[in-house]
């Protein structure tokens, strides 16, 4: 008998939304069907406004933004069900991360905070609806993030290789597993900084393939810069997000510089990223056997060949697998979700830093409401 659920899933790179379906019987992982639904233009540029450090914001924009996004959430698990041609009726929940527009974990009042209102999305699909998942984690003391470690262990462990899985998005996290001790945190800036630099010179969300920084040149004098912060010298637990690594980050580091080439301004970045990843995996998983990619990041061939350059180990695609690396978090989210409806910690302390596994999230009620296993 099926166990399904849904995993919504929409990241620091404001791209869309990733809906799996998954299917949990038996005691394994199947990704049944997935959808995407990516974000309009207008769309990601109010998304990225409320993101802003230091931005005044209205309470009323906050609260329609919240609204819209959780409504389009609903559509995304609607259009997912209608492709997969599966009832409402026969998900026993959604997992849903939401959009995060601000993580500022630290004490003593840290928070996490994500918009995609629940409320609406267990109204318009009549489905239970997992959300919240990172507050509870800050409240005992952990960083909130990342969360999808647990899930890593669950679906990449294994007693014969020493693993790190790499998730890029706009931020970049790793989860070291070597059949025991599962260590994870973020590493810095992922995607972020290399779509913000393409959106204002060319004009469009993303460097595809990473062609744009293959044909600039590094300047080591900027990449001495932009590695020149206290995050990187930060030991785990530590999280961190586009609100710290944001636009006013970037315009300062190059603010010492005079004129510089876009595309080498591009390259930099891109090798920024692929240093900062590589130092986290040598300083904190050197029995590193292999290193698994998933994220958007995992489509940047640019990157991954600096990854592979500075890591001298198998840099490989979740794909090879059998999991695309597009659809890895929208199925950790349905994990969570199912971790929640059963009562089970979805946080590692090892991980996070929090005091105590807890169980993760808030449950709004679907259309035949809730009942706890």
């Amino acid at each position: 008998m099926s166990e399904l659920y849904i995993g919504l899933m929409s990241g620091t790179s404001l791209d869309g939304i990733d809906a799996g379906l998954v299917d949990f019987s038996d005691g394994k992982i199947r990704l049944i069907d997935f959808h995407y639904q990516p974000f309009s233009a207008e769309l990601r540029q109010h998304i990225h406004k409320l993101s802003q450090p230091d931005q005044a914001i209205l309470l009323k924009d906050y609260g329609a933004l919240d609204a819209r996004i959780g409504s389009l959430f609903a559509e995304a698990a609607q259009a997912l069900l209608r492709k997969a041609q599966i009832p409402a009726s026969a998900i026993k929940a959604i997992g849903s991360h939401g959009q995060t527009v601000y993580h500022a974990p630290e004490p003593p009042f840290g928070f996490s905070l994500q918009i995609g209102d629940p409320n609406r999305i267990a109204q318009l699909t009549g489905i239970t609806t997992v959300a919240d998942f990172r507050r509870r984690d800050i409240a005992v003391g952990g960083q909130g993030a990342p969360l999808v470690p647990a899930f890593h262990r669950a679906i990449f462990g294994d007693n014969t290789h020493v693993r790190t899985v790499l998730n890029i998005g706009g931020i970049a996290n790793i989860t070291m597993l070597d059949g025991s001790t599962v260590l994870g945190f973020d590493t810095g800036p992922g995607n972020t900084l290399m779509n913000l630099w393409c959106e204002q010179h060319l004009d469009q969300p993303y460097d595809h393939d990473g062609e744009w920084a293959a044909s600039g040149q590094v300047n080591q004098a900027l990449l001495t810069n932009l590695k020149d912060d206290s995050y990187f010298t930060l030991p785990p637990p530590k999280s961190t997000g586009k609100e710290y690594f944001s636009p006013a980050w970037l315009q300062q580091k190059l603010s010492r510089f005079g004129a510089l080439k876009a595309e080498d301004v591009q390259a930099t970045l891109c090798r920024f990223s692929a240093d900062s990843i590589a130092d986290a995996i040598h300083r904190y998983a050197p029995d590193t056997e292999q290193t698994l990619v998933c994220g958007g990041g995992a489509h940047n061939r640019q990157l991954l060949d600096l990854l592979r350059q500075n890591l001298d180990i198998p840099v490989l695609s979740t794909a090879e697998l059998g999991i695309n690396p597009d659809h890895v978090e929208a199925i950790a989210f349905a994990w969570l979700a199912r971790q929640t409806v059963n009562n089970l910690p979805g946080n590692l302390c090892s991980v996070t830093g929090a005091k105590t596994p807890v169980v993760l999230g808030g449950i709004y009620s679907g259309k035949n409401g809730f009942k706890a296993v």
